[in-house]
Protein backbone atom coordinates (compact mmCIF):
# COMPACT_ATOMS: atom_id res chain seq x y z
CA UNK A 1 0.00 0.00 0.00
CA UNK A 2 2.82 2.32 0.70
CA UNK A 3 4.46 1.82 -2.43
CA UNK A 4 0.98 2.47 -5.05
CA UNK A 5 1.25 6.18 -2.23
CA UNK A 6 4.26 6.59 -3.19
CA UNK A 7 4.08 5.76 -6.64
CA UNK A 8 0.86 8.28 -7.07
CA UNK A 9 2.51 11.16 -5.25
CA UNK A 10 5.47 10.62 -7.36
CA UNK A 11 3.93 10.70 -10.69
CA UNK A 12 2.27 13.77 -9.33
CA UNK A 13 5.28 15.95 -8.42
CA UNK A 14 6.78 14.79 -12.30
CA UNK A 15 3.72 16.07 -13.78
CA UNK A 16 4.64 19.60 -12.35
CA UNK A 17 7.17 20.21 -14.58
CA UNK A 18 4.29 20.69 -17.08
CA UNK A 19 2.75 23.37 -15.11
CA UNK A 20 6.76 25.17 -15.67
CA UNK A 21 5.67 25.59 -19.09
CA UNK A 22 2.03 26.41 -18.65
CA UNK A 23 3.02 29.44 -16.24
CA UNK A 24 4.39 30.75 -19.81
CA UNK A 25 0.94 30.81 -21.09
CA UNK A 26 -0.29 33.40 -18.01
CA UNK A 27 0.47 36.33 -16.15
CA UNK A 28 2.90 36.17 -13.38
CA UNK A 29 1.40 34.85 -10.05
CA UNK A 30 0.51 38.31 -8.06
CA UNK A 31 2.44 39.39 -5.57
CA UNK A 32 1.05 41.35 -2.67
CA UNK A 33 2.35 44.88 -1.99
CA UNK A 34 2.97 44.33 1.53
CA UNK A 35 6.09 41.65 2.73
CA UNK A 36 3.88 40.45 5.70
CA UNK A 37 2.17 37.85 3.81
CA UNK A 38 1.84 36.05 0.27
CA UNK A 39 -1.59 36.41 -1.08
CA UNK A 40 -2.44 32.93 -3.27
CA UNK A 41 -3.79 33.78 -6.34
CA UNK A 42 -3.31 32.70 -10.25
CA UNK A 43 -4.12 34.69 -13.47
CA UNK A 44 -4.35 33.58 -16.83
CA UNK A 45 -3.98 30.39 -18.51
CA UNK A 46 -2.79 26.67 -16.21
CA UNK A 47 -2.36 23.52 -17.56
CA UNK A 48 -2.10 20.36 -15.52
CA UNK A 49 -1.03 17.38 -17.43
CA UNK A 50 0.06 13.83 -16.14
CA UNK A 51 -0.11 10.16 -16.36
CA UNK A 52 -3.08 8.21 -15.43
CA UNK A 53 -1.63 6.81 -12.07
CA UNK A 54 -4.63 5.45 -10.53
CA UNK A 55 -5.92 2.32 -9.69
CA UNK A 56 -8.50 0.19 -8.43
CA UNK A 57 -9.63 -3.24 -6.94
CA UNK A 58 -12.01 -4.15 -9.64
CA UNK A 59 -10.02 -2.24 -12.77
CA UNK A 60 -6.28 -2.28 -12.19
CA UNK A 61 -3.75 0.08 -12.67
CA UNK A 62 -4.36 2.73 -15.28
CA UNK A 63 -2.21 3.70 -18.45
CA UNK A 64 -2.58 6.96 -20.33
CA UNK A 65 -3.12 10.58 -19.79
CA UNK A 66 -5.64 13.27 -18.59
CA UNK A 67 -5.52 16.81 -17.84
CA UNK A 68 -7.05 19.80 -16.53
CA UNK A 69 -6.92 23.07 -18.10
CA UNK A 70 -7.83 26.08 -16.39
CA UNK A 71 -8.16 29.77 -16.66
CA UNK A 72 -8.51 31.94 -14.07
CA UNK A 73 -8.49 35.43 -16.53
CA UNK A 74 -7.08 38.36 -14.17
CA UNK A 75 -7.61 35.96 -11.04
CA UNK A 76 -10.50 37.72 -9.43
CA UNK A 77 -12.40 34.29 -9.18
CA UNK A 78 -9.56 32.79 -8.04
CA UNK A 79 -9.89 29.57 -7.12
CA UNK A 80 -12.46 29.10 -9.30
CA UNK A 81 -11.46 29.45 -12.68
CA UNK A 82 -13.49 31.42 -15.33
CA UNK A 83 -13.13 27.99 -17.74
CA UNK A 84 -12.18 24.53 -17.04
CA UNK A 85 -11.74 22.13 -19.98
CA UNK A 86 -10.88 18.40 -18.42
CA UNK A 87 -10.00 15.62 -21.06
CA UNK A 88 -8.56 11.47 -20.23
CA UNK A 89 -7.53 8.43 -22.80
CA UNK A 90 -6.81 5.50 -20.76
CA UNK A 91 -6.88 1.89 -20.39
CA UNK A 92 -6.67 -0.43 -17.35
CA UNK A 93 -4.94 -3.18 -17.20
CA UNK A 94 -6.97 -5.94 -14.78
CA UNK A 95 -10.49 -5.40 -16.57
CA UNK A 96 -8.98 -4.34 -19.81
CA UNK A 97 -11.58 -0.90 -19.90
CA UNK A 98 -10.76 1.76 -22.19
CA UNK A 99 -11.74 4.77 -22.40
CA UNK A 100 -12.22 8.52 -23.26
CA UNK A 101 -13.40 11.84 -21.93
CA UNK A 102 -13.77 15.14 -23.19
CA UNK A 103 -15.61 17.94 -20.39
CA UNK A 104 -16.64 21.73 -20.64
CA UNK A 105 -17.26 23.44 -17.27
CA UNK A 106 -17.93 27.49 -16.28
CA UNK A 107 -19.84 29.75 -14.75
CA UNK A 108 -18.89 32.55 -16.48
CA UNK A 109 -19.33 31.45 -20.18
CA UNK A 110 -22.84 32.83 -20.14
CA UNK A 111 -23.40 35.72 -16.96
CA UNK A 112 -25.79 34.66 -14.34
CA UNK A 113 -25.83 30.87 -15.81
CA UNK A 114 -23.60 27.52 -15.54
CA UNK A 115 -22.24 25.56 -18.24
CA UNK A 116 -21.49 21.55 -17.50
CA UNK A 117 -20.64 19.53 -20.57
CA UNK A 118 -19.11 16.37 -21.55
CA UNK A 119 -18.80 13.10 -24.09
CA UNK A 120 -17.72 10.06 -22.99
CA UNK A 121 -16.56 6.39 -24.65
CA UNK A 122 -16.12 3.89 -22.51
CA UNK A 123 -15.56 -0.16 -23.52
CA UNK A 124 -15.37 -2.81 -20.77
CA UNK A 125 -14.60 -6.37 -22.65
CA UNK A 126 -14.22 -7.52 -19.17
CA UNK A 127 -17.30 -5.93 -17.04
CA UNK A 128 -18.73 -7.61 -14.27
CA UNK A 129 -22.13 -8.16 -12.86
CA UNK A 130 -22.93 -9.44 -9.58
CA UNK A 131 -26.48 -9.63 -9.77
CA UNK A 132 -29.33 -7.71 -8.42
CA UNK A 133 -29.92 -6.07 -4.65
CA UNK A 134 -26.49 -5.83 -2.83
CA UNK A 135 -26.10 -8.35 -0.11
CA UNK A 136 -29.11 -10.51 -1.64
CA UNK A 137 -26.90 -11.65 -4.25
CA UNK A 138 -24.67 -14.10 -2.99
CA UNK A 139 -20.89 -14.00 -3.89
CA UNK A 140 -18.08 -15.91 -2.97
CA UNK A 141 -14.31 -14.31 -2.31
CA UNK A 142 -12.33 -17.29 -4.43
CA UNK A 143 -14.42 -15.98 -7.26
CA UNK A 144 -13.71 -11.88 -7.23
CA UNK A 145 -10.21 -13.04 -9.41
CA UNK A 146 -12.46 -15.42 -11.42
CA UNK A 147 -10.14 -15.78 -13.93
CA UNK A 148 -9.19 -18.67 -12.50
CA UNK A 149 -12.12 -20.70 -12.71
CA UNK A 150 -11.96 -24.00 -14.75
CA UNK A 151 -15.65 -25.83 -15.45
CA UNK A 152 -15.29 -28.89 -17.16
CA UNK A 153 -11.76 -28.09 -18.22
CA UNK A 154 -12.97 -24.72 -19.52
CA UNK A 155 -11.59 -20.81 -18.31
CA UNK A 156 -15.26 -19.69 -16.81
CA UNK A 157 -15.18 -15.90 -15.74
CA UNK A 158 -18.57 -16.55 -13.94
CA UNK A 159 -19.40 -13.07 -12.93
CA UNK A 160 -18.13 -11.53 -16.76
CA UNK A 161 -20.00 -9.85 -19.15
CA UNK A 162 -19.08 -6.81 -21.76
CA UNK A 163 -20.21 -3.76 -21.83
CA UNK A 164 -19.91 -0.32 -24.81
CA UNK A 165 -21.04 2.96 -23.53
CA UNK A 166 -21.82 6.22 -25.59
CA UNK A 167 -22.38 9.38 -23.50
CA UNK A 168 -22.85 12.99 -24.14
CA UNK A 169 -24.47 15.44 -21.53
CA UNK A 170 -24.81 18.82 -21.73
CA UNK A 171 -26.46 20.72 -18.17
CA UNK A 172 -27.17 24.62 -17.38
CA UNK A 173 -27.85 26.11 -14.16
CA UNK A 174 -29.43 29.50 -13.83
CA UNK A 175 -29.76 32.12 -10.77
CA UNK A 176 -33.37 32.03 -8.88
CA UNK A 177 -31.95 34.00 -5.57
CA UNK A 178 -28.90 34.42 -4.05
CA UNK A 179 -26.60 30.76 -3.54
CA UNK A 180 -30.31 29.23 -5.00
CA UNK A 181 -29.81 28.03 -8.86
CA UNK A 182 -32.40 26.08 -11.19
CA UNK A 183 -31.01 23.40 -13.07
CA UNK A 184 -32.03 21.46 -15.90
CA UNK A 185 -30.30 19.30 -18.83
CA UNK A 186 -29.93 16.37 -20.99
CA UNK A 187 -28.36 12.76 -21.36
CA UNK A 188 -27.92 10.86 -24.10
CA UNK A 189 -26.86 7.04 -23.75
CA UNK A 190 -25.96 3.78 -26.31
CA UNK A 191 -25.06 0.97 -24.23
CA UNK A 192 -24.04 -2.44 -26.25
CA UNK A 193 -24.31 -5.15 -24.06
CA UNK A 194 -23.31 -9.18 -24.43
CA UNK A 195 -20.62 -12.13 -23.26
CA UNK A 196 -17.22 -11.11 -22.70
CA UNK A 197 -15.05 -10.30 -25.59
CA UNK A 198 -11.78 -10.23 -24.39
CA UNK A 199 -9.04 -12.62 -26.00
CA UNK A 200 -6.06 -10.90 -24.36
CA UNK A 201 -5.84 -12.05 -21.03
CA UNK A 202 -3.63 -14.82 -19.46
CA UNK A 203 -5.39 -17.43 -17.97
CA UNK A 204 -2.19 -19.27 -16.62
CA UNK A 205 -4.59 -22.42 -15.86
CA UNK A 206 -4.35 -24.03 -19.33
CA UNK A 207 -2.66 -21.49 -21.60
CA UNK A 208 -5.64 -20.39 -23.39
CA UNK A 209 -6.28 -16.51 -23.96
CA UNK A 210 -9.77 -17.20 -24.36
CA UNK A 211 -12.99 -17.63 -22.22
CA UNK A 212 -15.54 -20.52 -22.79
CA UNK A 213 -18.75 -21.46 -21.73
CA UNK A 214 -19.78 -17.75 -20.73
CA UNK A 215 -23.07 -19.24 -20.84
CA UNK A 216 -22.21 -20.80 -17.27
CA UNK A 217 -21.71 -16.74 -16.35
CA UNK A 218 -24.46 -15.23 -14.02
CA UNK A 219 -25.12 -12.26 -16.48
CA UNK A 220 -26.55 -15.59 -18.85
CA UNK A 221 -28.02 -17.13 -16.14
CA UNK A 222 -30.12 -14.22 -15.61
CA UNK A 223 -31.12 -13.90 -19.03
CA UNK A 224 -32.36 -17.30 -19.18
CA UNK A 225 -34.82 -16.65 -15.61
CA UNK A 226 -36.14 -13.87 -16.96
CA UNK A 227 -34.32 -11.73 -14.34
CA UNK A 228 -32.71 -9.67 -17.18
CA UNK A 229 -35.26 -8.93 -19.68
CA UNK A 230 -34.77 -10.25 -23.48
CA UNK A 231 -35.21 -6.46 -24.95
CA UNK A 232 -32.68 -4.93 -22.18
CA UNK A 233 -30.11 -7.94 -22.41
CA UNK A 234 -28.11 -6.21 -25.27
CA UNK A 235 -28.58 -2.86 -24.76
CA UNK A 236 -30.34 -0.03 -25.83
CA UNK A 237 -30.76 3.67 -26.16
CA UNK A 238 -31.68 6.53 -23.45
CA UNK A 239 -32.38 10.21 -23.66
CA UNK A 240 -32.66 11.63 -20.22
CA UNK A 241 -34.30 15.11 -18.88
CA UNK A 242 -33.33 16.45 -16.19
CA UNK A 243 -34.65 19.51 -13.78
CA UNK A 244 -34.73 20.92 -10.15
CA UNK A 245 -33.39 23.02 -7.52
CA UNK A 246 -29.83 23.60 -6.71
CA UNK A 247 -28.43 25.35 -3.33
CA UNK A 248 -24.86 26.62 -3.15
CA UNK A 249 -23.33 28.36 -0.50
CA UNK A 250 -19.33 26.37 -1.08
CA UNK A 251 -16.48 29.38 -0.31
CA UNK A 252 -14.31 26.68 -2.74
CA UNK A 253 -16.15 23.91 -5.05
CA UNK A 254 -13.47 21.29 -5.24
CA UNK A 255 -12.12 21.54 -1.28
CA UNK A 256 -14.61 23.41 -0.08
CA UNK A 257 -13.90 24.99 3.87
CA UNK A 258 -17.14 25.73 4.51
CA UNK A 259 -21.08 26.02 3.14
CA UNK A 260 -24.10 23.92 2.06
CA UNK A 261 -24.18 22.25 -1.44
CA UNK A 262 -27.86 20.55 -1.86
CA UNK A 263 -29.61 19.31 -4.74
CA UNK A 264 -32.96 18.15 -5.61
CA UNK A 265 -34.53 17.32 -9.10
CA UNK A 266 -36.62 14.54 -11.10
CA UNK A 267 -34.99 12.74 -13.83
CA UNK A 268 -36.73 10.55 -16.48
CA UNK A 269 -36.03 8.67 -19.55
CA UNK A 270 -38.22 9.76 -22.93
CA UNK A 271 -36.94 6.83 -24.96
CA UNK A 272 -37.96 3.46 -24.89
CA UNK A 273 -38.16 2.32 -21.49
CA UNK A 274 -39.54 4.88 -19.60
CA UNK A 275 -38.81 5.60 -15.77
CA UNK A 276 -39.01 9.06 -13.74
CA UNK A 277 -36.22 8.87 -10.92
CA UNK A 278 -35.86 11.79 -7.57
CA UNK A 279 -32.74 12.32 -6.37
CA UNK A 280 -31.93 14.36 -3.80
CA UNK A 281 -28.45 15.00 -2.59
CA UNK A 282 -27.32 17.20 0.50
CA UNK A 283 -23.48 18.09 1.64
CA UNK A 284 -22.56 19.87 4.71
CA UNK A 285 -18.76 21.46 5.05
CA UNK A 286 -18.11 22.60 7.87
CA UNK A 287 -14.78 24.52 8.90
CA UNK A 288 -13.77 22.90 12.73
CA UNK A 289 -12.16 26.49 14.32
CA UNK A 290 -8.62 24.33 15.46
CA UNK A 291 -6.35 26.91 13.40
CA UNK A 292 -3.74 24.43 12.23
CA UNK A 293 -1.21 25.67 10.62
CA UNK A 294 -1.58 24.29 7.49
CA UNK A 295 -5.16 25.31 7.73
CA UNK A 296 -8.58 24.41 10.07
CA UNK A 297 -10.09 20.91 9.56
CA UNK A 298 -13.30 20.17 7.90
CA UNK A 299 -15.78 17.57 9.10
CA UNK A 300 -17.72 16.94 5.60
CA UNK A 301 -20.82 15.10 5.54
CA UNK A 302 -23.15 14.04 2.30
CA UNK A 303 -26.87 12.31 2.54
CA UNK A 304 -28.47 10.79 -0.37
CA UNK A 305 -31.03 8.90 -1.55
CA UNK A 306 -31.98 8.29 -5.41
CA UNK A 307 -34.73 6.33 -6.54
CA UNK A 308 -37.07 5.01 -9.23
CA UNK A 309 -40.83 6.38 -8.78
CA UNK A 310 -42.62 5.61 -12.16
CA UNK A 311 -42.15 2.68 -14.43
CA UNK A 312 -38.65 0.27 -14.11
CA UNK A 313 -35.22 1.52 -14.98
CA UNK A 314 -34.17 -0.64 -17.62
CA UNK A 315 -31.04 -3.40 -17.17
CA UNK A 316 -28.35 -1.42 -18.96
CA UNK A 317 -29.11 2.13 -17.09
CA UNK A 318 -29.55 0.54 -13.45
CA UNK A 319 -26.10 1.27 -12.58
CA UNK A 320 -26.44 5.15 -13.24
CA UNK A 321 -26.44 7.74 -10.60
CA UNK A 322 -27.57 10.74 -11.83
CA UNK A 323 -26.00 14.22 -10.78
CA UNK A 324 -25.86 17.93 -12.77
CA UNK A 325 -22.49 18.36 -12.32
CA UNK A 326 -19.73 15.44 -12.84
CA UNK A 327 -16.97 15.44 -10.46
CA UNK A 328 -15.56 12.54 -11.90
CA UNK A 329 -15.60 10.77 -15.41
CA UNK A 330 -18.32 8.01 -14.28
CA UNK A 331 -21.15 8.15 -12.18
CA UNK A 332 -22.09 4.45 -11.18
CA UNK A 333 -23.28 2.81 -8.27
CA UNK A 334 -23.42 1.30 -5.83
CA UNK A 335 -20.13 0.79 -4.70
CA UNK A 336 -16.74 1.81 -5.23
CA UNK A 337 -15.39 5.54 -4.94
CA UNK A 338 -18.53 7.19 -6.14
CA UNK A 339 -20.71 6.33 -2.82
CA UNK A 340 -19.79 3.47 -0.51
CA UNK A 341 -15.95 2.42 -0.63
CA UNK A 342 -14.89 -0.71 0.64
CA UNK A 343 -17.15 -2.25 -2.31
CA UNK A 344 -16.83 -3.47 -5.56
CA UNK A 345 -17.78 -1.65 -8.52
CA UNK A 346 -21.75 -1.23 -9.39
CA UNK A 347 -21.60 -3.91 -6.36
CA UNK A 348 -25.34 -2.86 -5.55
CA UNK A 349 -28.03 -2.64 -8.09
CA UNK A 350 -31.41 -1.41 -7.02
CA UNK A 351 -34.38 0.65 -7.73
CA UNK A 352 -33.29 2.94 -4.93
CA UNK A 353 -30.74 3.63 -2.93
CA UNK A 354 -30.14 5.97 0.72
CA UNK A 355 -27.03 6.23 0.99
CA UNK A 356 -24.21 8.65 3.60
CA UNK A 357 -20.31 9.94 3.52
CA UNK A 358 -19.20 11.56 6.13
CA UNK A 359 -15.30 12.16 6.50
CA UNK A 360 -12.77 14.47 8.27
CA UNK A 361 -10.59 16.61 6.51
CA UNK A 362 -6.97 17.51 7.81
CA UNK A 363 -4.33 19.70 6.32
CA UNK A 364 -0.98 18.35 7.06
CA UNK A 365 1.10 20.76 5.77
CA UNK A 366 1.41 23.08 2.52
CA UNK A 367 3.88 24.43 0.44
CA UNK A 368 4.96 26.16 -2.69
CA UNK A 369 7.17 24.31 -5.10
CA UNK A 370 7.45 25.54 -9.04
CA UNK A 371 5.55 28.76 -8.50
CA UNK A 372 2.58 26.41 -7.65
CA UNK A 373 0.63 25.90 -4.11
CA UNK A 374 0.35 22.68 -2.70
CA UNK A 375 -1.44 20.74 0.19
CA UNK A 376 -0.86 17.43 1.62
CA UNK A 377 -4.13 16.40 3.71
CA UNK A 378 -5.49 13.34 5.04
CA UNK A 379 -9.41 12.00 4.86
CA UNK A 380 -10.75 9.11 7.73
CA UNK A 381 -14.25 8.43 6.98
CA UNK A 382 -17.23 6.38 7.16
CA UNK A 383 -19.75 5.81 5.01
CA UNK A 384 -23.53 3.47 5.01
CA UNK A 385 -26.33 2.90 3.18
CA UNK A 386 -29.26 0.67 2.34
CA UNK A 387 -32.05 -0.38 -0.15
CA UNK A 388 -35.00 1.78 -0.42
CA UNK A 389 -36.55 -0.48 -3.38
CA UNK A 390 -35.32 -3.38 -4.73
CA UNK A 391 -34.73 -4.24 -8.52
CA UNK A 392 -36.83 -7.25 -9.61
CA UNK A 393 -38.28 -6.97 -12.89
CA UNK A 394 -41.04 -9.46 -14.22
CA UNK A 395 -41.13 -10.53 -9.98
CA UNK A 396 -38.37 -13.31 -10.88
CA UNK A 397 -35.92 -12.88 -7.90
CA UNK A 398 -37.86 -14.13 -5.54
CA UNK A 399 -38.60 -17.22 -6.99
CA UNK A 400 -34.61 -17.42 -7.71
CA UNK A 401 -34.10 -17.62 -4.05
CA UNK A 402 -34.36 -21.56 -3.87
CA UNK A 403 -32.25 -22.00 -6.90
CA UNK A 404 -28.47 -23.56 -6.55
CA UNK A 405 -26.12 -22.20 -9.08
CA UNK A 406 -24.75 -25.53 -11.01
CA UNK A 407 -21.49 -24.32 -12.25
CA UNK A 408 -20.19 -23.28 -8.14
CA UNK A 409 -21.49 -26.80 -6.71
CA UNK A 410 -19.71 -28.65 -9.47
CA UNK A 411 -16.04 -26.63 -8.95
CA UNK A 412 -14.00 -28.90 -6.43
CA UNK A 413 -13.99 -27.50 -3.32
CA UNK A 414 -17.66 -26.13 -3.07
CA UNK A 415 -19.44 -29.80 -2.69
CA UNK A 416 -21.96 -29.48 -0.47
CA UNK A 417 -21.31 -25.50 0.15
CA UNK A 418 -24.49 -22.98 0.01
CA UNK A 419 -24.35 -21.81 -4.08
CA UNK A 420 -27.55 -19.95 -3.91
CA UNK A 421 -27.81 -17.55 -6.12
CA UNK A 422 -30.32 -15.00 -4.03
CA UNK A 423 -31.42 -14.84 -1.06
CA UNK A 424 -34.28 -11.67 -0.90
CA UNK A 425 -33.90 -12.06 2.90
CA UNK A 426 -31.24 -9.85 2.80
CA UNK A 427 -32.23 -6.96 1.04
CA UNK A 428 -33.16 -4.12 3.50
CA UNK A 429 -29.41 -5.03 4.79
CA UNK A 430 -27.23 -2.45 6.36
CA UNK A 431 -24.56 -1.48 4.19
CA UNK A 432 -21.25 -0.18 6.09
CA UNK A 433 -17.54 0.77 5.75
CA UNK A 434 -14.50 2.46 7.01
CA UNK A 435 -11.15 4.08 5.46
CA UNK A 436 -8.74 6.77 5.22
CA UNK A 437 -7.46 8.43 2.83
CA UNK A 438 -4.16 10.76 1.59
CA UNK A 439 -4.96 14.06 -0.67
CA UNK A 440 -2.30 15.88 -2.61
CA UNK A 441 -3.81 19.63 -4.06
CA UNK A 442 -2.39 21.78 -6.26
CA UNK A 443 -3.46 25.50 -6.39
CA UNK A 444 -6.98 23.71 -4.17
CA UNK A 445 -8.40 22.38 -7.69
CA UNK A 446 -6.38 19.57 -8.97
CA UNK A 447 -6.21 16.91 -6.28
CA UNK A 448 -4.97 13.31 -6.09
CA UNK A 449 -6.50 11.06 -4.09
CA UNK A 450 -5.40 7.39 -2.26
CA UNK A 451 -7.84 5.82 -0.14
CA UNK A 452 -8.28 2.38 1.73
CA UNK A 453 -11.30 1.14 3.29
CA UNK A 454 -13.22 -2.12 4.34
CA UNK A 455 -16.42 -3.01 4.33
CA UNK A 456 -18.10 -4.75 7.16
CA UNK A 457 -21.49 -5.92 5.57
CA UNK A 458 -21.16 -9.50 5.23
CA UNK A 459 -20.79 -10.70 1.41
CA UNK A 460 -19.95 -7.60 0.45
CA UNK A 461 -16.38 -7.22 1.64
CA UNK A 462 -13.14 -6.47 -1.41
CA UNK A 463 -10.42 -7.34 1.08
CA UNK A 464 -8.13 -4.65 0.77
CA UNK A 465 -10.18 -2.05 -0.84
CA UNK A 466 -7.40 0.38 -2.40
CA UNK A 467 -8.78 3.53 -4.84
CA UNK A 468 -6.29 5.68 -6.28
CA UNK A 469 -7.84 8.61 -8.56
CA UNK A 470 -8.38 12.46 -8.41
CA UNK A 471 -10.38 14.72 -6.28
CA UNK A 472 -12.94 14.28 -2.75
CA UNK A 473 -15.33 12.24 -3.38
CA UNK A 474 -17.88 15.01 -2.69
Amino acid sequence: MKKLILTALAVFATGTAFQIFAQELSEPVQEPAAPAQEKEMKTGWSLGVLPTATYSMDNGFQAGAFGDVYYYGDGGTYPDPLHKISWEASYFTKSHRMRLYLAYDSKYLIPGMRINASVTYMNDPLYSFWGFNGPASMQDYTLWSNRDVIYNGHNVNYYGMSRKMLRGLANVQGRVTDHLNWAAGVNFWKWDLGNMNDTGVDLKKDGNKTYYDTDLTLYNRYRTLGAIPADEADGGMALEINAGLVFDTRDIEAAPNRGIWAEAYLNGNVLDHKYLKACVYFRHYIDIPIHLPAGDPVFAYRLAWQQTILGETPFYMIQNIPLLVQRNMISEGFGSSNTIRGLRENRILAEGMAWANTELRVKIVNFKLFNQYFYLAVNPFFDAGIITKAYDRNGVLQPVAGIYDLVLKEIPGYEGKDCKIYDPGRVKDLIYSAGAGLKLAMNQNFIISAEFAKCFTPGLEADPWIGIGINYQF
